[in-house]
């Protein structure tokens, strides 16, 4: 029995293009692509875009992305503020709710009484 080959075979140079920072590195690649590029060498080489690289990374450039999180909170913070004032709405209609039909009641009862 022979081993399975699970390397592939169809390695080819391609141009990585980092369209966000505009930098753009030659390599071997087996990724496809419609798109292609002349590249400083004056051959045209395939042409894969990507949306990060190392040269737009945070964590390769040293630049720090600043997390809103307080904004975050103040969001949330009002959305439980709005969801709470929204139960007590609820609450106190159906505490008007519960008033009417006692008096209701209590008109019913009273036009029984007077009936009788």
């Amino acid at each position: 029995m022979s081993k399975k080959v699970t390397q592939p075979e169809d390695y080819r140079y391609v141009v990585f293009m980092d369209e966000a920072a505009g930098f753009s590195f030659l390599t071997r690649s087996t990724a496809k692509s419609e798109d292609t590029i002349k590249w400083e060498d004056g051959a045209e080489y395939p042409l894969i875009k990507v949306q990060i690289s190392s040269a737009s990374h945070p964590f390769f450039t040293g630049e720090e992305k600043i997390i809103d999180t307080e904004g975050r909170v103040d969001r949330f913070k009002a959305r439980a503020k709005r969801a709470e004032a929204l139960r007590a709405s609820l609450a106190n209609k159906a505490k008007k709710a519960e008033k009417e039909a006692a008096k209701k009641a209590e008109k019913a009862e009273k036009s029984d009484a007077s009936a009788e």
